[in-house]
């Protein structure tokens, strides 16, 4: 537990040492993400608030998530994390078959995550995100089917929905390697992306990020922020943060964030993005959302004219219905949404003079 007080000591300090990083700006959401928040006991949020509510300006009715595993949340954990405000859960269901959860190493069962959205409804939470994977290999869909069947009937107010990746370096990378499970197959991946589509569709979600679906009103303000460009904050090790003018990311390491804390000190690099880097990120970004690319945007902030460097691609990709130009904003159709970071990075600028 001193491992913990520690931590929330460092960010507690972190927090009033960069009060003016956003220049005052006013704070519409707050997300506690990032390794496992759900550790924190009451004491350590009514901590952390206090410090946000009293260095910052706060909004009346912000956004504040925090994300957790559903064998973390245990009815007082869940009553603790209401009553000081948090008022969005994200919990990592992934799955709702329980070989899948055990192949994946998760450690909770189906039946607890049923049983911890059902009581973080009775607790009074009434904006949940729930996040599943998809292309778990099987020799059928019928598993998936079922997933987004099950999950529609919770009516969750909000789904993310995540490809299974195999990294290198991690279990699954070894184990793909070793020959005893097989690399993701790139169809059956595509395949299972577009059962997700009709069945987001068919329940009443609206896509409104390539990975992200919500009911009406429920889009996660705090993520659509990164997609649109605007400032954040991060706090803690590994956080980024960016204030418009640059971005900055403190040392991931959790020994040298305490040390250098403890000495006043906030250890981070600066992340030096060229003007390239940030149109990039911007189209890769912007494109996976249902807004889309802002083309005044780009010519206002950037000095680009996407629409003129690009002009021969964009129209042929356009009457492949992959893409679609609406008041200045450019706008993927679901097909293009397939191909999103291949379109995105066939639109990226080399480099501007």
């Amino acid at each position: 537990m001193k491992q913990i007080d520690d931590m929330v000591d460092a960010i507690a300090m972190e927090l009033e040492m960069q009060n003016e990083f956003l220049g005052r700006d006013t704070i519409y959401t707050i997300y506690f993400g990032g390794g496992t928040p759900s550790l924190l006991e009451e004491r350590h949020l009514k901590k952390l608030m206090k410090v946000i509510r009293y260095e910052y300006d706060l909004s009346s009715n912000p956004e504040i998530t925090l994300e957790a595993n559903p064998d973390d949340l245990s009815e007082s954990k869940l009553s603790d994390f209401y009553n000081h405000g948090v008022n969005r859960l994200s919990i990592g269901v992934q799955s709702f078959h329980d070989p899948h959860l055990k192949w994946m190493n998760r450690q909770h069962s189906s039946k607890q995550a049923l049983e911890t959205f059902q009581l973080a409804r009775q607790i009074g939470f009434e904006n949940i995100s729930l996040d599943l994977i998809y292309a778990i290999p099987h020799d059928s869909h019928s598993l998936w089917e079922n997933d987004l069947k099950t999950i529609a009937e919770l009516r969750p107010e909000h789904i993310s929905s995540y490809c299974l990746t195999i990294e290198p370096k991690t279990a699954f990378g070894n184990w793909v390697q070793k020959g005893k499970i097989q690399p993701i197959d790139e169809d059956y991946a595509a395949e299972q992306f577009e059962i997700l589509l009709k069945a987001m569709k068919k329940y009443g979600y609206d896509q409104y990020e390539i990975s992200n679906f919500a009911q009406p009103g429920y889009e996660s303000q705090h993520n659509s922020s990164y997609w649109k460009d605007e400032k954040y904050l991060g706090i803690g090790p590994s956080a980024h943060s960016y204030n418009g003018k640059f971005r900055k990311a403190n040392v991931s390491n959790n020994a040298k964030y305490l040390k250098g804390l403890n000495e006043g000190v906030i250890p981070f690099d600066i992340i030096t993005l060229s003007k390239e880097d940030q149109v990039n990120e911007y189209i890769l970004t912007s494109l996976r959302t249902k807004w889309g690319c802002d083309l005044e945007l780009l010519k206002s902030k950037y000095e680009v004219d996407l629409f003129s460097l690009h002009e021969k691609y964009l129209k042929k990709i356009s009457k492949q219905d992959m893409l679609f130009e609406e008041d200045g904003f450019l706008i993927l159709t679901d097909s293009g949404k397939l191909l999103a970071d291949k379109i995105a990075s066939d639109l990226f600028i080399e480099a501007l003079h």
